[in-house]
């Protein structure tokens, strides 16, 4: 990660900067075939302030000390979950969604968890591509734990083309 960028546990003020990072994050999709995920709404703020105060959410910060991404995770089957993992497009392609990610592993394995899991789709290549690089595998549909199958359940009702989606899986 260049020397300007460091990880750290995100701080509850800085809450609603991480809604705006994932609205900009979002507006990569508009040249996508997903458009309609460029105008969804972010995290609601109580879920971040839920998850931070868990310790579950961390963000990866300038050299001024502030969020310019950012990751979160649930506890899903006894395995933790990236939820969400943004980094704003002024500050992409310098690997600092990768130094994100792996740091939640990093977390993960230290704290005992089995593995790491997340849901994303299949393409763009900042999706499925990007995690396979990383060391996440795609799993396969008798791989899915309960919680994993009601996931996919609930992206489904919330209009995501469910066949255009995989869970992925880190092992730590």
């Amino acid at each position: 990660m260049p020397d300007n960028y460091h990880i750290r546990p995100a701080r509850i003020e800085e809450l609603p900067q991480l809604q705006e990072i994932e609205r900009a994050a979002g507006s990569l999709f508009r040249d996508t075939e997903f458009p309609f995920l460029a105008d969804s709404d972010p995290l609601p703020l109580d879920s971040l302030v839920a998850q931070q105060q868990s310790g579950l959410v961390w963000v990866v910060a300038d050299a001024g000390d502030h969020p310019v991404g950012f990751a979160v995770v649930r506890l899903i089957d006894g395995v933790a979950h990236l939820h969400e993992l943004d980094v704003h497009p002024a500050h992409g392609r310098r690997g600092l969604g990768r130094r994100l990610a792996l740091a939640v592993c990093e977390w993960a394995k230290q704290r005992g968890f089995p593995a790491v899991t997340l849901s994303t789709f299949r393409d763009p290549a900042w999706n499925a591509p990007f995690y396979a690089r990383s060391g996440f595998r795609i799993l396969g549909e008798e791989e899915l734990s309960p919680g994993l199958i009601e996931l996919r359940k609930q992206e489904a009702r919330h209009g995501l083309p469910i066949e255009r989606r995989v869970c992925m899986r880190y092992d730590c």
